[in-house]
């Protein structure tokens, strides 16, 4: 029976195309994949999902500068004028790349089968890192960084699309604080965080990826108005995660939809690091939801999941989070609705297995509800396999999503234009905020940790981050961020000694 339904799953899933990632690119001539066609979608209209990229995309009008294997990509990037493609030869390129300009895009060249692969040689931090706003990226194949695959630091408008990302140390693709965004049809393995994590962003689709052997598969962190679609999450510790870390400088999420995604068999035995939020998530959890407001999951596949199908929980429940004040703890205006959960809840652990002990089962259920919260519905409410120590679900009113087709904006929004009293802000919301919160252990210390340590001595966290050295055994190695200038580094320093939540 279980052969008969992997053969079923696999088969809906090649309709569907989620897992034709990885054969991207194999068997052909020389492919270079445009960007998708004209005119972006908002709530109602009629544009189909392939068009709500438009207006990212068509500003792509200036020269090619094209890389050959053993040149340099940021020497291309360098030369570069805004409305230019860095056209990426098959080859492999053991570098790190930087975006500071608006509108490039890095686009690999896939010819036969061959890709260009930027490779860390487990030496190097970061492989591409952009600031720009309307920067796409697409067709690379990522292997062997130490920090991320692929990091945006406050840029807008971005595209990154179809690349293959293995190994790259703490998170895959990483956009953060920026607006206007799609991450689609990558294919992400191995990152020992999140593979693809969304933090303290607006307006963003992610479709049409693969993750898979990660701790998170894909995580919405501090974020709204995000659509996850079309995604195939299999043996990560947990497939889906949206919800709030108290202590960032955005304190909400809200308004996400999670639709039509299979999330299957989400059972690796949690590799985060210690000490850090994912380090709490029990293996076994299909989709999460903690904190975050008006989520919707729709039309879902959850099997296999063996802590439970999807989880609800507040702030007070979570491991390893602290209270933040301006972060409101409870899950509101949950819906679910026309999800197919079955086979979930073989081997539930932590705390849900004490709670299943007090009612003598030892088999976990589709939905475990731990958290407050008002609001909340399900459309099969009696066919649902529950614990639910929250308040009752209501039955929801007949209602889909089907009518919202992205979240991306009809228009980019404007670049992020700093003035140079908010150059320090905006670097430690873009860059900082990312791995070290306020009062809570992230990737990295806490910031008040850091006040600590530098007090009335910003020029100590200005030589540490140029030339950062491992200092404790118990959290990575901190990436250097000697490519921002003296001045950007200088404010970044001193404002975060001072941030006082």
């Amino acid at each position: 029976m279980k052969a008969i339904l992997k053969i079923v799953l696999v088969i809906v899933l090649i309709a569907l195309g989620v897992v034709a990632g990885r054969q991207m690119g194999a068997g052909s001539s020389a492919v270079v994949i445009a960007p998708v066609s004209q005119a972006a979608a908002i709530v109602g209209d009629d544009f189909s999902p392939d068009e709500a990229a438009a207006q990212i995309s068509n500003v792509y009008d200036g020269q090619t500068h094209f890389v050959n294997d053993g040149e340099s990509i940021q020497d291309a990037i360098e030369l570069a004028e805004p409305g230019d493609t860095v056209a990426v030869m098959p080859g492999t390129y053991k570098q790190i790349v930087y975006i500071d300009k608006d509108n490039i895009r890095l686009l690999g060249v896939i010819k036969n089968g061959e890709w260009p692969v930027l490779d860390g040689e487990h030496q190097r931090n970061d492989a591409i890192l952009y600031s720009g706003n309307s920067v796409t990226i697409e067709n690379f194949k990522i292997i062997h960084y130490k920090g991320n695959a692929i990091m945006g630091q406050a840029g807008n408008n971005f595209i990154i699309r179809n690349n293959w990302v293995i190994d790259t140390g703490v998170y895959g693709i990483f956009p953060q604080y920026g607006k206007n965004g799609l991450i689609e049809r990558n294919v992400l393995s191995g990152i020992e965080d999140a593979a693809i994590y969304v933090g303290m962003c607006d307006n963003i689709d992610v479709r049409n990826n693969e993750v898979f052997d990660s701790v998170a598969g894909i995580e919405i962190e501090n974020t709204r108005h995000a659509l996850v679609e079309n995604n195939y999450t299999h043996n990560n510790t947990g497939g889906i995660l949206i919800f709030i870390t108290p202590g960032l400088p955005i304190k909400t999420t809200y308004d996400v939809i999670v639709r039509k995604n299979f999330v299957v068999n989400n059972n690796h035995e949690n590799f985060g690091a210690p000490g850090s939020i994912v380090a709490g998530i029990p293996a076994g959890t299909g989709i999460l939801v903690m904190a975050a407001d008006d989520v919707v999951i729709e039309d879902n596949i959850i099997s296999g999941n063996d802590n439970a199908g999807i989880t609800i929980t507040d702030l007070s429940m979570a491991a390893n989070v602290a209270n933040d004040p301006d972060s409101e703890p409870n899950p509101d205006g949950i819906k679910l609705l026309n999800n197919m959960m079955f086979n979930n809840g073989n081997n539930p652990v932590g705390e849900l297995k004490v709670i299943l002990a007090a009612t003598f089962t030892d088999k976990g259920p589709d939905l475990a509800d731990t958290g407050k919260g008002e609001n909340k519905c399900a459309a099969n409410w009696g066919a649902i396999t529950s614990i639910n120590l929250g308040p009752d679900y209501a039955q929801c009113e007949p209602y889909n999503t089907h009518h919202i087709r992205t979240k991306l904006l009809a228009e980019p929004v404007a670049p992020r234009k700093v003035p140079k009293e908010q150059l320090g802000e905006r670097g430690y919301f873009g860059i900082c905020a990312g791995c070290h919160a306020y009062s809570v252990r992230m990737i990295g210390p806490p910031t008040q940790i850091i006040q600590a340590m530098y007090m009335d001595n910003p020029q100590g966290i200005v030589d540490y981050i140029n030339a950062p050295v491992k200092k404790r055994p118990d959290f990575p190695e901190m990436p250097p961020q000697n490519y921002l200038d003296e001045e950007t580094q200088m404010a970044i320093a001193e404002y975060l000694l001072t941030v006082t939540k």
